[in-house]
């Protein structure tokens, strides 16, 4: 698996990463999200309700793109495969609201439930075009 370069490590601590997953349609679908990264792992916690989530039970080809606002001249795309568990507990949705100051229950619907997606890298770019 690939290693996250120790020169953009540092945007694994932005708010927002962009998610693409590819559609019925098999036309990407992007989406603006939080995430919790730990080491070389990227994890999202989704609401099965949405597209994304049947998008990738469908094709679990995804990219997680993260841009540095501060430089939009560099940027990290992690490109892989989706694993999806459940999150019965909602205890990994609560890391993620702990990192963001939210609580991700209250952004569901009663009887919704989560899965925790894990983005297993098979391709990852570190880009920076101002070096």
């Amino acid at each position: 698996m690939p290693a996250i370069p120790d020169s953009h490590r540092d945007l694994l601590d932005a708010q927002v990463a962009t998610l693409a997953t590819i559609g019925p349609d098999a036309r990407p679908q992007l989406t603006a999200l939080w995430f919790l990264a730990e080491g070389d792992t990227v994890r999202l916690s989704l609401n099965t309700t949405r597209q994304k989530v049947h998008n990738l039970r469908a094709n679990s080809a995804a990219t997680l793109f993260i841009l540095d606002l501060a430089n939009p001249y560099r940027y990290l795309e992690i490109r892989g495969d989706a694993h999806l568990e459940p999150d019965p507990d909602l205890a990994f949705a609560d890391r993620v609201g702990a990192k963001y100051g939210a609580d991700l229950r209250q952004m569901d619907r009663p009887g919704e439930s989560r899965v925790v997606v894990t983005i297993e890298p098979n391709r990852i770019h570190a880009v920076d075009m101002g070096a």
